[in-house]
């Protein structure tokens, strides 16, 4: 189709052109007479790759624009889907075409505004609509926990419904998991495997935050024939910030709300064998009655090491296991030695103070045991036992080496240790 005019280079003024509206210009027209400042339909002048007859475009292929005529030129494209997201774009120097940069999010619809000028440097506009063809395989995200309040040491969790293992995918993943909160921290997300990510600020969550995690994954192209799916938001706060910190060479436990030591409780930890992981720990969960057999551990019934008890005000720490909980069997050791199967015993009275004083998510770190350090992901949440920087490490975002550590998750056998 020939344009009308033809277009000719113009040397006598700029024009200022707004996105697909353009406003009033600087100067006139070559003949010294105003150019006007109402947009001409440029129907006839560009073309667009997207089907017709109000058939879906193929979210595969990049959108092009071009002029129509040898002669002509695209000042600015832009293209908004239904959620507001901009598509990325690259335009000729010429201002002949302009493609897309980016894959189109999969069944959503698109506008697109296109500016042109004329030999007079005239602005000239067009707008067009079109939707994209629906995913046919999506991948979902489930964020965690549930939403409530938790101490300042509780990671988010998203668990994908499908692999993904290339960084590029992964890149593209982790760009749509938005984690924010207020106050605002320095955080970051680890792929833990191919299907579970874990965020966890630099430092613990501040006190008394709210955090909130969002995808904008929907209708984005993660792999070939894999789209994102629609997520639900997640919104939790933290308390104060509850740090237990046991010494398990002093046989003592110290409680600190915000800061500030509220109590020291005796206690007693494993005995050499059986030796309490070092390292920070996450409380998962609260029970109040638990049985707990040394079968489930190994030990053999009728050794001298067997048991078979019913503990009570029981504080998870690890899924294998590990507790803080009442002890009363051990009242004589507590503060003086090490004598359990590797949870941390006290008397029945301060194990329901503690049981009444921490909630999900609070810190309880062990320093000075002869046991091994908590594992970061495979036996409960030992994310913070990871530093910063190799944290980062398990990024797809971040362009540094692998995580020193094996990228898997192993199930851990549940199984309480006294």
């Amino acid at each position: 189709m020939n344009l009308t005019p033809r277009f000719r280079p113009v040397a006598s003024c700029t024009l200022v052109v707004v996105t697909l509206v353009a406003g009033a210009t600087a100067c006139g027209g070559p003949d010294g007479h105003p150019l006007s400042a109402q947009p001409y339909d440029a129907a006839d002048e560009i073309s667009f790759n997207t089907p017709e007859g109000g058939k879906k475009a193929d979210p595969d292929k990049p959108l092009e624009v071009t002029v129509t005529g040898d002669d002509g030129r695209i000042t600015d494209v832009t293209a908004v889907d239904t959620a507001g997201h901009h598509l990325a774009g690259e335009l000729a120097a010429d201002g002949s075409r302009w493609h897309s940069t980016v894959p189109l999010a999969a069944g959503t619809r698109y506008t697109v505004k296109v500016s042109v000028e004329d030999e007079d440097g005239a602005p000239g506009a067009r707008t067009l609509a079109f939707e994209t063809a629906p995913a046919k395989k999506f991948l979902k995200v489930a964020f965690g926990p549930q939403a409530g309040t938790y101490g300042v040491g509780q990671p988010i969790t998203a668990v994908l419904s499908a692999p993904v293992k290339g960084k590029a995918a992964r890149a593209t993943v982790e760009r749509s998991l938005k984690v924010r909160s207020t106050p605002s921290v320095t955080g970051s997300w680890y792929w833990v495997d191919d299907k579970t990510l874990h965020y966890r600020p630099q430092e613990y969550w501040p006190a008394r935050a709210t955090i909130e995690a969002t995808s904008t994954m929907a209708g984005i192209k993660v792999t070939k024939a894999l789209y994102g799916a629609p997520a639900k938001a997640l919104k939790i706060t933290t308390g104060d910030r509850i740090e237990a910190i046991t010494d398990a060479a002093a046989h003592t436990m110290s409680v600190k709300r915000n800061g500030r030591v509220i109590k020291t409780i005796p206690v007693t930890t494993g005995r050499p064998g059986f030796d309490t992981r070092n390292g920070v720990k996450v409380v998962l969960s609260k029970e109040y009655s638990v049985r707990m057999r040394g079968e489930t551990i190994g030990i053999a019934a009728g050794s001298s090491d067997s048991y078979d008890l019913q503990v009570y005000y029981a504080t998870r720490v690890t899924w294998s296991g590990e507790y803080v909980h009442a002890a009363p069997w051990s009242v004589g050791s507590q503060g003086l030695a090490n004598v359990s199967h590797g949870c941390t015993g006290m008397s029945t009275g301060e194990a329901e103070w503690f049981f009444n004083t921490v909630r999900e998510g609070d810190i309880v770190k062990v320093v000075g045991s002869q046991g091994a350090t908590m594992t970061p992901f495979d036996n409960g949440y030992g994310d913070w036992n990871l530093s910063w920087a190799n944290w980062q490490k398990g990024s797809a975002l971040q362009n540094n080496a692998t995580p020193d550590r094996a990228d898997t998750i192993q199930a851990a056998r549940l199984r309480p240790e006294v």
